[in-house]
């Protein structure tokens, strides 16, 4: 069975033919269509390489896609998202720099990961959750049980005890 990038290479192919011969890329889409159905590349992919190939000598075209630099997909696995989230949680001043050292990764990744995958943001200089997570809504939970109890045992005298202060 031929994988997705075989297939592309072939259907690049019969593109190629089909243009030197002088075939509209309407007509080549239409063509390959009834050949390949569901897995026909789109009319706008068979315009571009009509364009690619019409424009060049068909010797010196390489039908494979070229290389692509970058980092390694495994980037954001499993094991860098518990590292990163582990730091952040130890010291939440920490920056991405130092937690890009420390994992061995580049701070495009960490960025990514912390801020897309865990979900924090800075906020003065400390990385804070934007959503609450399972384990802070039970512990908030397990606090306001505690403060109701309270003040079903003692009533108003609990309330009069409460200081509050400015917040901003």
């Amino acid at each position: 069975m031929a994988t997705s990038n075989d297939l592309l290479i072939k259907q690049r192919s019969v593109i190629m033919f089909l243009a030197a011969e002088g075939c509209s890329a309407e007509n080549i889409h239409a063509r390959m269509k009834t050949v390949y159905g569901e897995m026909c590349i789109s009319d706008c992919a068979v315009c571009k390489w009509v364009r690619i190939f019409k424009g060049e000598d068909p010797r010196k075209t390489i039908l494979r896609d070229r290389k692509r630099s970058g980092g390694p997909l495994s980037a954001s696995d499993t094991a860098h998202r518990e590292k990163v989230d582990c730091m952040i949680r130890a010291n939440r001043r920490v920056k991405q720099k130092e937690i890009a050292d420390e994992v061995g990764i580049s701070k495009e990744p960490v960025h990514h990961i912390v801020t897309t995958v865990l979900g924090y943001r800075k906020v003065s200089a400390r990385w804070v959750p934007r959503q609450l997570t399972v384990e802070m809504k039970a512990q908030r939970k397990d606090i306001c049980t505690q403060l109701l109890k309270r003040y079903n045992a003692e009533g108003e005298a609990f309330l009069q005890r409460i200081l509050t202060g400015h917040e901003s």
